[in-house]
């Protein structure tokens, strides 16, 4: 039952054919019965009645609306020359459904009011003779209304069903395109997350290190103690970065199995008097200061505010120049924390923090400004009247409760 129901599916005007041969071969064996009573002009019209009539219902699905026009042309056919309905009528009824399910709008409503007309001209131009026959006859006009109008309405409520489903179908074809469109962004939005935290971790630690390097092959005769206080440095950082790169990479292989030791959390606020003391050690001259009441911030922002403070002295100490100094103020707002890294170098030239400080040697500015974009701060970097370079920025908290 299942393969015929599938056969039927696939080929649609095949079916169609079938009826219409079907329908054409009774309305044939009805005309020869029948035809000694029939009158020359209802024998000149009945054979093309019943063949338009066959080729509607074998056409309704490719051509739906110029066989709507077929079927009344044939019913105008039979009303002016006479030919009494017959089988071959039944094809009104099928073409009438058909247009209210797959038809234009003026065809459906075309079909429903000929469905509505066509019993009552029927009964006109064939009256019923017999004492009484005008309530018969409307009793006739009603039965013989009633189906065409149960095939338009059943047929109209398939083309809603269809479009509720079709709409549902788009719906969800749309929500799948917007459900991938905000993977690439989210995508996207980590790849670059990773880029600023790498570029930061790489940046300060290995200008750090190289700085001590430096520094320690200077010295490295002339004061061996200096020397050997130049490579611890560069041990601990190296092994800040490695702690840090561990971490991020902890991020990317969520799932796999980790490697021996823990990952190190993300830097806070309290993590940056350690950044300052770490880079005092490499020979830059750093004050420190916190204003306000220290209180817990949101991880995003504390982070940031690292991150910013980090960066700038990385920037202080690869275009300050020889014997610059660098102070760094941390003010806790009722609405918000600031930061103000200033250092008296010869600051960094133009291009590093205009239009968005691309430097051609990295991405620190742009990462700074996306950074405090981010929780929706505010960012101002460039020289400072009377020479070196200031950062500042102001982060928004949340009110408390």
């Amino acid at each position: 039952m299942q393969r015929l129901y599938d056969f039927i599916r696939r080929h649609p005007s095949g079916v169609d054919s079938f009826w219409a041969v079907f329908l054409l071969g009774i309305s044939g064996a009805t005309i020869v019965a029948g035809g000694a009573g029939r009158g020359e002009g209802e024998r000149f019209a009945v054979v093309p009645v019943v063949i338009g009539l066959s080729v509607v219902v074998a056409l309704r699905r490719r051509a739906p609306e110029k066989m709507l026009l077929l079927a009344i042309a044939m019913g105008v056919v039979q009303l002016v020359f006479g030919v009494r309905p017959m089988t071959a009528n039944f094809a009104m009824l099928v073409i009438t459904f058909t247009v209210a399910t797959v038809g234009e709008r003026w065809a459906s409503r075309l079909a429903l009011t000929c469905s509505l007309c066509a019993a009552g001209l029927s009964q006109i131009r064939w009256p019923n003779q017999e004492p009484g026959g005008w309530a018969e006859g409307g009793f006739i006009v009603v039965v013989m209304t009633v189906p065409f109008v149960l095939a338009w309405v059943l047929g109209d409520s398939m083309r809603t069903r269809r479009a509720y489903f079709d709409q549902l179908e788009e719906r969800a074809a749309r929500l799948e395109r917007e459900r991938e469109a905000q993977s690439k962004v989210a995508v996207a939005a980590e790849r670059a997350r990773i880029a600023r935290e790498l570029h930061d971790v790489v940046a300060h630690n290995v200008s750090v290190m190289v700085v001590q390097a430096d520094g320690a092959a200077f010295v490295m005769d002339a004061a061996p103690d200096q020397a050997r206080q130049a490579l611890e440095t560069i041990s601990s950082t190296g092994r800040q970065a490695l702690a840090e790169m561990r971490r991020l990479l902890g991020v990317l292989r969520t799932g796999d199995v980790q490697e021996s030791g823990e990952y190190v959390p993300q830097p806070d606020v309290e993590q940056i008097e350690d950044l300052v003391d770490q880079v005092r050690r490499s020979g830059l001259t750093v004050d420190f200061k916190i204003e306000g009441t220290p209180r817990p911030l949101p991880s995003g922002v504390e982070l940031t505010a690292y991150r910013i403070v980090q960066e700038a002295l990385t920037n202080t100490r690869k275009h300050g120049g020889p014997n610059a100094g660098a102070s760094v103020r941390l003010v806790y707002f009722d609405d918000g924390l600031g930061l103000l890294v200033e250092d008296d170098g010869r600051g960094a030239a133009h291009e590093l923090y205009e239009d968005g400080g691309a430097d051609g040697a990295g991405h620190g500015m742009i990462g700074m400004r996306e950074r405090v974009g981010m929780v929706g701060g505010t960012l101002d970097a460039g020289p400072r009247p009377g020479g070196g370079f200031r950062i500042s920025a102001l982060l928004p908290l949340k009110p408390a409760g």
